[in-house]
């Protein structure tokens, strides 16, 4: 169950001060920043010359990039991810896209575990974290986690949050986390492998099927996430 204690005089503080001031941050650096940040974020193709004019250490600049759009929630992951493919090729576009995604979504957790419900709460709000309070409480969480993780269109941020204060353990989210993205990861990094060898058939059709997975799950991620729910509920039933 998501924790309901109250939290220490130094937590409560943490978690009143933490959200505002790191929006404040991002704003400001997003503004100081706004059109470098625009130019690099909205094609692969950009981010390919950016990551490429830092030379050897090229690699853990694109790692970097990947933990900023996942701490960083506004910014969109897709492209980087297809970004990752372009430059490094399918199969190590997959690994530092893993890593860097990991690596951010860990930084989620413990942000979550040690700030509390408080900083969660102003986050997403009362209502978003109520409804998966109800997932957590299942003895059938860890799978319920999972498939909300390969949903497209789940919000996968607040999914961090949430497990973090939740009672999963931390090798359980790394895993579940891990898999449940990575069907994406891969078919954005093929992507990005596809059109830089100008493959444009396979990038398209890659990109159509995600396009096509992307809305269904927008459509359908209402019902889907009560069918979470009601699945939850029964294991819940069961175990009383």
């Amino acid at each position: 169950m998501i924790e309901k204690s109250t939290p220490g005089k130094w937590r409560k503080i943490a978690a009143l001060t933490a959200f505002p001031l790191f929006i404040l941050s991002t704003l400001v650096v997003f503004w100081i920043f706004r059109y470098e940040i625009w130019e690099l974020f909205k094609s692969p193709e950009r981010i390919k010359e950016w990551v490429g004019a830092q030379g050897i250490i090229a690699p853990l600049t694109f790692v970097g990039l990947q933990i900023l759009q996942v701490v960083v929630f506004i910014i969109p992951g897709e492209v980087p991810q297809i970004a990752g493919g372009y430059i490094f090729g399918m199969w190590n576009g997959i690994l530092l896209s893993v890593i860097g995604i990991l690596i951010g979504s860990v930084f989620n957790f413990y942000m979550a575990r040690l700030l509390g419900v408080p900083f969660v709460r102003t986050l997403f709000g009362g209502m978003q974290l109520s409804r998966f309070d109800r997932i957590v409480r299942s003895p059938r969480a860890q799978t319920a986690f999972f498939l909300l993780f390969v949903i497209p269109g789940i919000p996968k941020d607040i999914l961090c949050y949430v497990a973090g204060l939740s009672p999963i353990t931390f090798p359980a989210f790394v895993a579940i986390s891990t898999l449940g993205r990575l069907p994406g990861i891969v078919g954005s990094a093929g992507m990005g492998d596809a059109a830089a060898s100008s493959r444009w058939l396979l990038a398209g059709s890659i990109a159509i099927g995600a396009t096509g997975l992307f809305i269904a799950g927008l459509i359908f991620r209402e019902k889907l996430h009560r069918l979470i729910e009601r699945y939850t509920a029964k294991g819940r039933e069961s175990e009383e």
